[in-house]
Order: structure tokens, then sequence, then C-alpha cells
């Protein structure tokens, strides 16, 4: 009995975040090098063949090593430490790319979204590609889980030198827990989807010296994810003039 205990726990492996990083971009960067070589190969076949049906299926071959080679490289990205380039941007611009990003990726679904606009704005210092990247991550997770008839909520507002987004999902039930929300990459990965979307996130956000947070509300039925960022960046950010 002593032995099973001793080999239990002699194989539980802590890894160090960092460490995952770092193998899954040298993964990454290895596997793209194989399939760019293939990519060249699919390349030179279509170029010999003159078979019609035969170019047809090299070509679908190209898109598919393509679309791994762009997924890999995605990959790499979410994994990655942010580094965030800081403007000033007005909060109201911000909120307008968001709504016309919405509509270029998201089509119809970008419809089912009900804006609460802050009456008054302001300016952030924040790398407006990436906070844009962090805020549509929360929305493709909503999209995913809603139900088709259900209407998101998206508020935003200034409130004591902070700007806040709040997202209001509805949610008839809600079984996970919201206590480390953003801090579990891998943890609930499914076929195309590795857990790593929120996590990247919350570290866009927490790189803006700001917060991510959620919480259910069991009586009116919705899960609320909140952004609160502060209008003044600290001082040892990197502001771009």
């Amino acid at each position: 009995m002593q032995n099973n205990a001793a080999t239990d726990q002699n194989s539980s492996i802590a890894v160090r975040w960092p460490d995952i990083v770092k193998f899954v971009r040298q993964l990454s960067h290895d596997l793209r090098n194989d399939l760019n070589a293939a990519e060249l190969q699919a390349a030179f076949i279509d170029e010999i063949t003159t078979d019609p049906e035969m170019k047809t299926e090299v070509r679908r071959l190209r898109e598919m090593v393509s679309r791994m080679a762009a997924n890999l490289q995605q990959l790499s990205v979410r994994v990655a430490e942010p580094r965030p380039q800081l403007i000033e941007y007005r909060v109201s611009e911000l909120l307008e790319d968001l709504r016309a990003r919405l509509e270029r990726e998201f089509g119809d679904n970008a419809a089912r979204v009900k804006w609460e606009l802050p009456d008054n704005d302001t300016e952030v210092n924040l790398d407006p590609q990436l906070v844009l990247d962090a805020l549509v991550e929360l929305f493709t997770n909503a999209f995913r889980h809603a139900g088709d008839a259900d209407s998101i909520i998206a508020r935003g507002k200034i409130d004591n030198g902070h700007f806040v987004f709040t997202l209001i999902e509805p949610k008839s039930t809600f079984e996970m827990t919201t206590e480390n929300w953003g801090r579990e990459p891998l943890r609930h990965a499914s076929t195309g989807h590795y857990a790593l979307g929120l996590n990247r996130a919350r570290a866009i956000i927490e790189k803006h010296g700001g917060q991510l947070s959620a919480e259910y509300d069991q009586g009116a039925a919705v899960l609320r994810t909140t952004v609160t960022m502060p209008v003044v960046a600290k001082q040892s950010a990197n502001v771009v003039k």
C-alpha cells in the first residue's frame, strides 16, 4: 500500500507555466517548418501535374496545410506573454472599434448584442489591438455558449477613475466556479479549443493594470464578466506618444 502511494505521488509532475510556454512555442515552430516543407512539395506537384482532378486535390491539401500552420501560429500567440505598446485612446473609439470588429467577425451573432454605452468619455492608455483581442475573446465565449435566442448585454461606463466593461450572458444553469476565472489554461480543452483564450485575455488586461473577474447571479440567471482598467496608466507603463 505504501509503495502504491509513493508511485502515485511520484507520477504527479508539476511543470512551470513558462516552461510550458517555451515548449509550445518550440513545438509550434518545429511543426510549422515541416508544414512549410510539405506546402512546397504540394506546390511543386501542383505545377508538374496536368490532371485537373489531381490539381483540385493538391490545392485542397495546400489549404489544409496552410490552415494547420495558421492554427499553430495562433497557439504560439495565445501562450506568449503580451507586451502592450500603450497609446492614448478614447473609450468611445475603443467601443466603436469593438462593435465594428464583432460585426466583421461574427456577422448575425453581433446583432444579438445590446449595447449600453457610457454617457461620458475619457482617454485611457492602452494597446488597442491587444485590448480588442481580449474583449473579442469574451464575446467569442459568450456566442459559443449562449442559446440562439438569447441576447447579450455589453455595458461600458467610466466609474471612479476606471473604465468598466461588463458582459452579461443569460445562463439558466452554470456549474463552473469563477474563483480562478482566466487562470486555468488547458483545463477544459476540447476539439479546436484549448482553454487558452480566457487566460490570454486576463493576461492582457492585467498588463494594462486592470482586472478581469466574473460572477454568476443565480437569481437573475446571468453570468457577469467584468473588465476594469484604470483611466490613468501606471507611471511605469511605456506610453508611446
